[in-house]
């Protein structure tokens, strides 16, 4: 007695095999490291974006704030460029997002030559506000740092539902909490940063193979 017919091989193929993909892959996501909501629902920046161009729905984002005094921020704001910026441009809805004063726009045109000496800055967002709304803009981010003369070190990322994401075991915080990475710090932004917005992408990636399995079956 033949075990495996023609007939069984087709029905096989047919319909167990793609439920038994679908089971490895869906118990491959759930079982994948995500990277953690550290704020809920933070406020979006379409919010305080008046040329309503920039926004964080749908976008995986990267978020920092110029400030006051732009030569300060220089160096950092190149280190987030070539250690953030120049690996992951080419995803798509990858962006990252420059916060400043309106008052200082003459002095982020000149950052921004600078930085696109070198660079393709296609996914540069700057986006320049009031210091009220840039205040509160971030203050919905419940940091444990506050702004200095609307400006920190920090970078965040920001995922596609619009919370805020970081780590919660982080071993140089006593509460374990990283709500942004230092720009100031290469290794920072080498060694935590780049990797946690790979986990970023690829959690995204893993949910629309899902997606795209659902729909076959």
């Amino acid at each position: 007695m033949k075990i495996f017919t023609k007939k069984r091989i087709v029905l096989f193929l047919l319909f167990i095999f793609p439920l038994f993909f679908y089971l490895i892959l869906s118990s491959g996501i759930n079982n994948f490291a995500k990277l953690p909501v550290v704020t809920k629902n933070i406020s979006d920046v379409a919010l305080i974006d008046a040329a309503n161009k920039v926004k964080f729905q749908n976008n995986i984002s990267v978020v920092c704030f110029l400030g006051e005094d732009i030569e300060r921020i220089k160096g950092a704001i190149f280190n987030l460029n070539q250690k953030i910026y120049k690996p992951f441009y080419g995803f798509k809805n990858f962006q990252v997002i420059a916060v400043y004063p309106a008052s200082k726009e003459k002095e982020v045109k000149e950052l921004r030559e600078k930085v696109g000496a070198f660079t393709d800055m296609v996914k540069w967002k700057f986006v320049p506000s009031t210091n009220a709304e840039i205040n509160a803009f971030y203050q919905t981010f419940k940091t444990n740092e506050p702004l200095e003369n609307l400006q920190t070190s920090k970078a965040f990322i920001v995922d596609k539902e619009v919370n805020l994401r970081g780590r919660t075991d982080d071993k140089d915080y006593k509460d374990g909490k990283l709500y942004g990475y230092d720009m100031n710090s290469v290794a920072i932004l080498k060694d935590k940063m780049k990797d946690d917005v790979k986990v970023l992408l690829a959690e995204y990636r893993l949910a629309l193979k899902k997606n795209d399995a659902d729909r076959q079956i």
